[in-house]
């Protein structure tokens, strides 16, 4: 089921909240047990038969879990339970999302002929494999506390965060489970988090379905003909803007979607394009996914704390990881490469300046300004790889953005006299269309404009902090732009969801749903 989908809208999500309330003025416990089993239907909406297999990972990794933190502290049997319960977890999500991948490769490398039959990938088989595995080193680490099995069902579960994260810490969330937030609370929460839905609801149907068409031409088309400068630029920036605002909605919606029962859950998207530095991007972009790996794989192999190289080593190590996370494609591969190749960049840049005590200062506009071109540039480059179905098309476009395929100007440009003085210089015109009228390019100037000069909604809803770790915003700091339970953005709010609901038009999956 998606959010962005009329049952969602208008059936699930009325009767969830209807039964939820109902339940929590008599027992809370039963409460947290409708939310759990409302989660589990909305899991299974999309193919029954997979909840079977998230009930046993959920009953298996809670067992675990609880057996780790009834054992001795440093015990052999401990480590041994630990090492072997995330490896039960690392198989199975190796089987379903990875075995299709390793055949292949060893098909096209052997030239063999394995049979096999294709596996479907089950919905957010990564987010709860992650959510549990940390939940797994909690346990052992003496940080996860709380041992029912409802509540941490409902962790697992939890609907407005199972399918694409974001990726949850149990200590984060078991207490809320248990706390209510009173009255006056649940009124603030309840409009806030229904207007953060709205919001996120616009991004997703009106903006990032608004600008796909564009990027689906480049990429359809450079599966059998190498675009040239132009289409490739249109095509790559279009891209970067509808994945820019398809998670961005997905992210505001869970956020807004959760506090409607009054619960928290992490900011995951703090304006990625307004990084000065590939570290700070990553500081932004997918910001619990980036505290997993920096958690639970950078830091125990070694973090910064070790050579130069080793320090390198582990970045570059992390990140092809976690591309690899993404999907079973060598696109991901490569794209987690090549960040960990920024990465290992800006460190090293950053060591050499440092020490040799040159270059401009780093806080001054210019250089932030500077940076944040360079970065957003090497991010746009990244995408391309993230995208593309094959390392063959992602090359072409690459090579492409490179002016490497040619330049041909748009058709438009052909008649009359400017277009003959054109020809007869030898200037070629492309009947793409992307370059038909100005579409793509004012899709892609608004959008521009709107993740790296205007407040993002974590800053927005600031003073009523929707997400755990959000932004704070004191009363010196009041803007205009801040959000207020009042008439003005009630109206606006009435506005932008009859827009978003409008624009709902057929399947259209959230892009971090086939992780």
């Amino acid at each position: 089921m998606l959010f962005n989908s009329y049952e969602f809208l208008f059936f699930y999500l009325p009767t969830v909240l209807a039964g939820f309330y109902a339940l929590r003025r008599h027992r809370s416990d039963l409460a947290l047990a409708w939310l759990a089993l409302a989660s589990l239907f909305f899991y299974g909406w999309w193919n029954p038969k997979y909840v079977l297999l998230l009930l046993v990972s959920v009953g298996f990794n809670f067992l675990a879990g609880r057996h780790i933190s009834l054992m001795p502290q440093g015990s052999k049997a401990r480590r041994w339970l630990l090492a072997g319960s995330i490896a039960v977890d690392l198989v199975v999500l190796g089987y379903y999302k990875y075995a299709n991948f390793f055949v292949r490769a060893v098909n096209d490398l052997s030239g063999a002929h394995w049979g096999f039959e294709e596996i479907v990938l089950p919905l957010g088989i990564s987010f709860f494999t992650f959510t549990q595995i940390a939940f797994l080193v909690d346990a052992y680490r003496g940080r996860a506390r709380e041992y029912r099995f409802v509540p941490y069902l409902l962790f697992v579960t939890y609907f407005p965060h199972l399918i694409a994260g974001p990726v949850l810490h149990h200590g984060e969330m078991m207490p809320q489970f248990s706390r209510d937030p009173g009255g006056r609370r649940i009124a603030d929460d309840f409009a806030t988090g229904f207007t953060l839905f709205l919001f996120g609801l616009f991004k997703k149907t009106v903006l990032a379905d608004g600008i796909a068409p564009h990027a689906q031409q480049l990429f359809s088309a450079a599966q059998s003909q190498p675009p040239m400068f132009l289409e490739s630029w249109t095509g790559a920036l279009a891209y970067t803007f509808q994945l820019y605002f398809d998670f961005s909605g997905y992210s505001d919606m869970a956020i807004g979607l959760s506090l409607l029962f009054g619960i928290r859950l992490p900011v995951n998207f703090d304006s990625p394009y307004k990084a000065t530095d590939i570290a700070d991007f990553w500081r932004r972009w997918h910001m619990t996914l980036s505290r997993f790996l920096r958690d639970y794989l950078y830091i125990p192999l070694g973090g910064n704390r070790c050579a130069p190289w080793r320090h390198g080593l582990n970045l570059f190590v992390t990140m092809v990881l976690g591309g690899f996370w993404h999907g079973a494609n060598w696109t991901y591969l490569a794209w987690g490469a090549l960040h960990g190749t920024y990465l290992v960049i800006h460190h090293g840049w950053r060591s050499l300046r440092r020490r040799a005590r040159w270059g401009a200062d780093p806080a001054s506009r210019p250089a932030r300004w500077a940076g944040r071109l360079l970065t957003f540039l090497a991010v746009v480059f990244g995408w391309v790889l993230f995208r593309s179905d094959s390392l063959t098309t992602a090359g072409g476009i690459l090579r492409g953005m490179l002016g490497l395929n040619g330049l041909a100007l748009p058709a438009g440009l052909k008649d009359g006299a400017l277009g003959d003085y054109l020809a007869a210089e030898g200037w070629k015109f492309s009947e793409s269309p992307l370059l038909h009228g100005a579409g793509p390019v004012l899709w892609i100037a608004v959008l521009l404009l709107v993740s790296v000069a205007m407040p993002n909604t974590n800053e927005i809803f600031a003073r009523f902090r929707p997400g755990l770790n959000g932004a704070r915003v004191g009363s010196h700091e009041a803007r205009f732009w801040q959000w207020r339970p009042d008439r003005a953005w009630a109206l606006l709010s009435i506005v932008v969801g009859v827009a978003a609901v409008c624009a709902i038009s057929g399947l259209s999956e959230f892009i971090y749903f086939q992780f």
